[in-house]
């Protein structure tokens, strides 16, 4: 009987496993596309960020740049760009060609002119002014980047409190109606027989509420009228703090119901009891 032997195949002897098959050579259809693999010299900005690069690179002056030199080492880098990606370069070669126009005005004698001052600009000055300008945006975007950030450098932390506000009890109607009768009815045990003309002034009344509670934090409602001096003044008296409290500058309260009425004066910080 023969028996059939499969002998492995050596891993040295694999160059790469397809599904789990072993691949010993390189199909004769192997594609790779040229994009697929790239080597990148440098990563710039822009054609200003290369040119700042080479100045400081070669330790040049820039309010004094050497333009056949920079021009040179710039279109070394143009060069090796349009090899890999033309559309990248375009920038760049607008660059190339603002350059070798400054380098040919360079060259060529500069005509006599009317005014001085064009007889004494220098080619290069818009772009020595173009780079100053590109080199302190670069370097303030440097700064800004060292910043704590949002999100990449710290989060923010939340807290949640509870405010307790210290409510006062809300007056019922009715309490402070039964408050009025009694007092009413205090007023009338004192009635008397003699018929006199009073003045009284609802707003002379509301100045005494306003004295009465002052230095006091609550002052009980009764405590606020004078029933000796008749139905008249608790009348006066009682429209005075109901004008007092519709305008907002006195507070009436009650802790629970049937509980004795208090008056204070509004705006009184109560946090401290």
């Amino acid at each position: 009987m023969t028996v059939a032997v499969n002998v492995g195949i050596l891993d040295a002897e694999v160059l790469a496993r397809v599904n789990g098959a072993p691949l010993t050579a390189f199909p004769d259809d192997l594609y790779i596309p040229p994009e697929a693999l790239a080597v990148y010299l440098g990563a710039f900005e822009g054609p200003l960020d290369l040119l700042l690069y080479l100045i400081r690179k070669h330790h040049l002056d820039v309010l004094d740049i050497p333009m056949a030199r920079l021009t040179a080492q710039y279109m070394e880098y143009v060069n090796l760009m349009r090899k890999s990606q033309l559309e990248l370069a375009a920038e760049y070669l607008l660059m190339a060609a603002l350059l070798i126009e400054i380098k040919s005005r360079m060259l060529l004698p500069r005509p006599a002119a009317i005014d001085d001052d064009e007889a004494d600009l220098d080619p290069r000055a818009t772009l020595v002014r173009r780079l100053l300008e590109y080199e302190q945006m670069k370097l303030a975007a440097q700064q800004i980047d060292v910043l704590p950030r949002l999100g990449r450098d710290f989060l923010t932390a939340h807290s949640w409190r509870e405010q307790v506000v210290r409510l006062l009890p809300q007056v019922d109607s009715n309490d402070l109606r039964d408050a009025w009768l009694g007092l009413v009815a205090r007023a009338g045990t004192r009635r008397h027989h003699q018929v006199t003309q009073q003045v009284l002034s609802v707003r002379e009344a509301m100045g005494q509420i306003l004295n009465t509670l002052q230095g006091d934090l609550f002052m009980e409602f009764t405590c606020l009228f004078e029933p000796e001096l008749g139905v008249s003044h608790v009348v006066v008296k009682f429209l005075a703090m109901l004008e007092l409290a519709r305008e907002h500058r006195v507070e009436i309260t009650q802790n629970m119901a049937f509980a004795p009425i208090y008056v204070r004066l509004a705006g009184v910080d109560v946090s401290v009891l």
